[in-house]
């Protein structure tokens, strides 16, 4: 039996068409006249239904059960009454139209963020505000197309980035991963047909790194301040990412166990307790003269709660360090110009030249398997360990004995 029911302080028809569930969402608010509003529509619903004349696109023209009940235009009977778009307007809003992108992204957003990093409430946020809602904000979410998606993914692709340069492709992809979010639940409650369901990512260029040689890290360490020599020697030895390092706290170095106990990292001025990912969370071996290197800062900062922080016990600051120690000191030795961060890929990619099982230097960099090692970093080991191929060789030619073949046969 059909009946009019409530979601979210909003109304909805529920009601069975040819044996199938059927519930069609409104904006009208969940009162008394609405209901008795929406109660007799659905006794003309029922009462078409029951004489076989009902058109469920004449009702319901934005829903995306109109395709599978869908009938030829000459059938249909000049009885029908008009469209419920056109029935009833209340406050200015369209009975069973969605609401404006603006609007259900922002009730969105809302309702996810309760489970999000704050770092990632912070992106999404920025992302709604600075480059959908521009966009899509005073269109109506179910009238937005998939060649919307597409010429506001080119949009994005003028945007200006970073240092003057246009948006990345994995940028690019995280934004439309967003607003198709936004679009398939906007789908399920309004029932239409989400947009952004053939939407392929951009292809992203492969990650070119270029690590430090043990040589330069050498002399990076023999050239640097000393009072930021342990502080990168800790970064080249551990692959601890910049928001682990600097927001690593004392009571998180675990001297009897040899280990660094990542349960915080720094992002922006804020500690947060989640990591990058899930297998952020995690142990980290220390080496002698990584365990060494603390022992030394622990005589300089044992008063603070971080292990490496500035004068008024802070930690330090990313850009500060980057611009008044790092790319100055590069410079000086005449070195190309990396980010801090490629003292990560240098432990990377020294572990896998000392031998070291590719599963345990996966869980030291915090990666779920060794497929990023294989794929990023394998390709440096070779000029680090001279095992090009020649050890096989080797191998082959001790042990593998090959038959001759005889006179007669090389003859024919």
């Amino acid at each position: 039996m059909a009946s009019v029911r409530d979601y979210n302080g909003k109304l909805f028809c529920d009601f069975r068409y040819k044996g199938k569930r059927c519930r069609e969402y409104t904006l009208l608010t969940d009162t008394k006249a609405n209901r008795q509003k929406l109660g007799k529509l659905l006794e003309k619903i029922e009462a078409e239904i029951k004489a076989n004349a009902f058109d469920y696109a004449t009702y319901f023209p934005n829903s995306k059960l109109v395709k599978s009940f869908a009938i030829s235009i000459d059938s249909r009977t000049s009885t029908h009454p008009a469209s419920i778009n056109e029935q009833f307007i209340s406050a200015n809003q369209l009975v069973f139209s969605s609401p404006l992108f603006k609007d259900f992204a922002e009730k969105w957003f809302d309702e996810c963020k309760i489970g999000w990093r704050k770092s990632y409430v912070q992106t999404m946020r920025d992302t709604i505000d600075k480059h959908m809602v521009p966009y899509f904000g005073e269109k109506v979410v179910s009238s937005i197309r998939r060649e919307d998606i597409l010429d506001f993914r080119s949009q994005l692709a003028k945007v200006p980035g970073r240092k003057g340069q246009t948006l990345s492709a994995r940028r690019i992809n995280a934004i439309v991963l967003g607003l198709r979010q936004i679009l398939n639940e906007a789908a399920d409650r309004y029932n239409f047909t989400s947009p952004g369901q053939r939407i392929k990512p951009l292809k992203i260029k492969r990650l070119d790194i270029k690590p430090f040689t043990l040589d330069e890290v050498n002399l990076i360490l023999k050239t640097v301040r000393p009072d930021y020599r342990d502080y990168f020697i800790i970064r080249f030895f551990t692959g601890m990412r910049t928001g682990e390092i600097h927001g690593l706290k004392w009571k998180y170095v675990d001297f009897r166990n040899r280990q660094i106990l990542i349960r915080e990292t720094l992002v922006g001025d804020e500690m947060e307790e989640e990591g990058k990912t899930d297998l952020s969370i995690r142990e980290i071996f220390m080496s002698d003269v990584v365990y060494d290197a603390f022992m030394r800062q622990r005589e300089v900062t044992n008063q603070s709660a971080f292990v490496f922080c500035n004068s008024e016990g802070k930690p330090y600051n990313l850009n500060n360090l980057t611009n008044r120690v790092w790319y100055p000191l590069l410079r000086y030795l005449g070195l190309e110009l990396r980010r801090p961060y490629t003292s990560r890929h240098t432990a990377a990619t020294l572990w896998l030249a000392a031998g070291e099982n590719p599963e345990w230097i996966a869980k030291q960099m915090g990666h779920s398997t060794t497929e990023m090692l294989f794929r990023v970093y394998s390709r440096y080991v070779p000029n680090l360990t001279r095992n090009d191929g020649s050890a096989f060789n080797r191998l082959l030619s001790g042990n593998l004995v090959v038959p001759l073949a005889s006179t007669n046969l090389a003859k024919s």
